[in-house]
């Protein structure tokens, strides 16, 4: 049993006797509760875990990839925030997606190199969840229009938020390219972020036009004559 899990117990345990007896004298120092800290000073000297246990630098790849995928998750939850206010119906595949990425955390946080058969049973990641995107990119692509220009990150606040989600996919997709390349980490975690850049980019679009608003296009600047 892990330690949170051992809190919430006596939480629940303590809560529960004072709601079935709220007259009684119950202490809380009879249940006295001992939470984890948010900080453990382990890697106050430049160093952080992976899952296997290993030890490395704080800006070594893995963490570079760690980092950036949480990165991801988070500016897909500022376009959720977005695209509830705007009643669109695809934000519970958002939400889907962010769980995913963590555990393409898990898959990058698991390193061949260091990792025993244990580790990789935990950590396998499915290709299932590729197909889930493509499937999600199929169906909304057939609600848009056909796409004949390069279009800017615009459309709305919802769409662009999609937008500077889909652009921090591509830098993850890049950071986790040279550990897939070295053998450290499975290339299905890659495969997942080239096609979840896909799958943001086509809900972008479909946020934009089913806001009723106008995607700006790419045109060539011609250069100023002063």
């Amino acid at each position: 049993m892990t330690v949170m899990l051992k809190a919430i117990l006596k939480v629940g345990i303590f809560h529960g006797i004072k709601h079935a007896f709220p007259t009684a004298n119950i202490s809380t120092t009879l249940c006295r509760l001992s939470f984890p800290k948010i900080y453990t000073k382990t890697g106050d000297k430049g160093t952080s875990a992976t899952f296997t246990g290993e030890r490395r630098v704080k800006d070594d790849n893995i963490f570079e990839a760690l980092g950036t995928t949480d990165e991801l998750s988070s500016a897909i939850g500022v376009a959720m925030e977005h695209c509830t206010d705007a009643g669109h119906t695809f934000i519970h595949q958002l939400e889907t997606v962010q769980c995913v990425l963590q555990d393409v955390g898990s898959a990058i946080a698991t390193p061949s190199t260091s990792a025993r058969d244990a580790h990789r049973k935990k950590t396998e990641f499915s290709l299932q969840h590729v197909t889930t995107l493509e499937n999600w990119i199929d169906t909304h692509t057939e609600e848009l229009p056909p796409l004949k220009y390069f279009i800017l990150p615009s459309g709305g606040k919802s769409a662009t938020s999609l937008h500077l989600a889909r652009s921090i996919c591509r830098r993850a997709e890049r950071r986790i390219t040279p550990l897939v390349r070295s053998g450290e980490v499975e290339p299905e975690t890659l495969r997942y972020l080239n096609r979840l850049s896909d799958y943001l980019f086509t809900v972008a679009r479909l946020a934009a036009i089913r806001e009723g608003q106008k995607e700006k296009i790419y045109h060539r600047v011609e250069k100023e004559i002063s």
